[in-house]
């Protein structure tokens, strides 16, 4: 889990959240629109017939290009040629329509306005633009625009499955690298909601979220993505992220927590973490703390150590990883140092409770390029460990064995090698030391002896020479 880089990579899918609310817009539109007619080239003027209708409106129909403005809200809808149909109060637009408001600028090769309640309805091609320079792209968006007694937030929704391209500006007014979010159908409510609904893929340069949807609200700074979720980090160092369930939560565009439920797993080149239910806690960008629990118990593994427990508290400031505090049937095992010594069994230790304590010297938090080392087990509550040592003796078959109980052991090593073992309280055990193999000129075999721990404590094998005697 060292330097898991993943949290300042899901910082940057929080800032997929403000995607209808940007800084410093202009006010929304206000007012009924009432439609004003123009040439879209003066010297070029359009073709224009009306039918009046049995209610007095009047069904009109224009060529060649036409403006239709709603000067009060400063909104424009330009396009090759239109119809107005009156009693519909429709608005139907043909042809490279251009709609232009304050807080929203659209293309799109037909357009349907609806004037009684101020809807508009894209077609072919849509670029939508907002003043942040964020883009939405697909074959059809509706657009509700805020009006009086109709509707007091705008809302927009793409279906088709739309592209969104979303653009950041740092304090400085910097822009960031794009981030793209591409679903079936996107739904935008005021300035704070967004959904994102089927096939869900959230993209930047270092990081992909996928899920089946997603909701994102701006002003809580909370995102979820649900139903088979997936957060990949890509680069130098990647990380997946996966759960039934995954929630985002953060404050001033960074993510300072993160909660996977229900079949929970990330994986990292350093570490696989499982669980029911994972918490990571954040602070300045950097993975702090992570909690793992749930009935299907806590997992943590790499190619050193291996914890199981009901829950794993696992701490890891500034993403420098200290401390696991394994709680409740804890059981820890680590391969030995097959350097030294030649087996295909595990160490391991035992207990109700188990702390692991990691290298945390300034010299190891500085070296990031290597997993720190473990330097201390201790296990508390009916406390069981088995612990293979290199063997004195060179020419001695297989490694030492060390099997002990008591109320509370400590384990301490160096270099990954076991240097003591510490018991306390109603101390028991035994200890295997291999013997010279016998001569046997003909076969060559030596015997097997197995020490087996009370209490369905996994075997422990000692390849001895005959006659080996425990101590």
């Amino acid at each position: 889990m060292r330097r898991a880089r993943w949290a300042g990579a899901l910082a940057g899918l929080l800032a997929a959240v403000p995607l209808a609310a940007q800084q410093n817009q202009p006010p929304a539109p206000a007012g009924q629109c009432q439609l004003v007619y123009a040439a879209r080239d003066s010297l070029s003027p359009p073709r224009f017939s009306a039918n009046k209708l049995p209610s007095g409106q009047y069904n009109t129909f224009i060529g060649g290009g036409v403006i239709a403005r709603c000067p009060a809200q400063n909104m424009t809808l330009i396009s090759d040629s239109a119809e107005n149909y009156g009693d519909q109060k429709l608005l139907h637009l043909i042809g490279h329509v251009h709609y232009t408001e304050p807080r929203l600028t659209l293309d799109s090769e037909l357009a349907d306005y609806y004037q009684t309640d101020e809807h508009l309805v894209a077609e072919g091609n849509v670029h939508a633009v907002l003043p942040s320079g964020t883009t939405l792209d697909g074959p059809h968006v509706d657009y509700y625009r805020v009006a009086p007694n109709i509707r007091t937030a705008a809302k927009m929704v793409a279906t088709g499955r739309p592209t969104i391209t979303i653009i950041e500006h740092d304090s400085t007014g910097k822009a960031s690298q794009p981030m793209t979010v591409v679903a079936n159908a996107v739904d935008m409510e005021g300035d704070s909601l967004t959904y994102a609904s089927k096939n869900v893929v959230i993209t930047r340069t270092d990081v992909v979220a996928t899920g089946d949807s997603a909701a994102m609200n701006s002003n809580t700074e909370f995102a979820r993505l649900m139903r088979k979720p997936m957060i990949k980090a890509r680069g130098d160092r990647p990380f997946t992220l996966t759960g039934d369930l995954v929630d985002l939560f953060g404050s001033n565009h960074a993510i300072n927590r993160v909660i996977s439920r229900g079949h929970a797993k990330s994986v990292s080149k350093d570490a696989t973490l499982t669980g029911d239910t994972l918490d990571f806690a954040m602070a300045q960008g950097r993975l702090q703390r992570v909690h793992a629990w749930g009935t299907s118990r806590a997992h943590a593994f790499n190619p050193t150590y291996d914890m199981l427990a009901d829950s794993l508290d696992v701490r890891m400031p500034d993403q420098r990883l200290r401390e696991i505090h394994a709680l409740r049937d804890a059981y820890a095992q680590s391969v030995p140092d097959t350097t030294k010594i030649h087996t295909s069994e595990h160490d391991w230790l035992r207990g109700d409770t188990i702390y692991a304590y990691f290298d945390s010297t300034a010299k190891a938090l500085a070296d990031t390029s290597t997993q720190p080392a473990i330097q201390r087990l201790i296990s508390f509550g009916h406390a069981r460990s088995f612990y293979q040592l290199a063997a004195k003796d060179t020419s001695a078959i297989g490694p030492s064995i060390n099997y002990v109980r008591g109320d509370r052991i400590q384990v301490a090593f160096l270099n990954r090698e076991v240097q003591t073992v510490t018991i306390k309280g109603q101390a028991t055990g035994v200890y295997l030391d291999p013997a010279k193999p016998a001569r046997d000129t003909t076969k060559g075999k030596t015997d097997t002896a197995t020490v087996k721990a009370p209490n369905g404590t996994p075997k422990a094998r000692a390849d001895t020479a005959r006659g080996a005697t425990p101590r």
